[in-house]
């Protein structure tokens, strides 16, 4: 049976990528890889991470624009600038930041 890593990361957090130039605020978290096999063969095979590691979803942004990301926990770092993140979803599904990390935003059910 294949190791499954406990995430590093968790739901609300704002993290950076460790190369690429932005930060983004995590929505959701796969305990393995979860894309399309053309997704991952895309990658640059000396940049390309492995699969059995957690991948997270952002709510991402750089200096100009905002998008929705999917990261490798190998190439996430805690954000720790303090700035809030911009990107319009953020306030839909989260309150905060608090002391740098959001909350999800209770639901209401019916």
């Amino acid at each position: 049976m294949e190791d499954i890593k406990k995430a590093l990361f968790g739901i609300g957090e704002i993290v950076r990528h460790r190369i690429h130039p932005f930060r983004g605020v995590i929505f959701d978290v796969d305990p393995t890889f979860s894309n399309t096999e053309e997704w991952w063969l895309a990658i640059p095979e000396d940049m390309r991470p492995v699969k059995n590691q957690p991948y997270y979803h952002l709510l991402a942004e750089n200096a100009e624009t905002t998008y929705v990301a999917y990261v490798s926990e190998q190439n996430l770092l805690l954000d720790e600038s303090g700035d809030p993140c911009r990107h319009p979803q953020v306030d839909v599904i989260f309150e905060g930041p608090f002391a740098g990390r959001y909350r999800s935003k209770p639901r209401i059910v019916n």
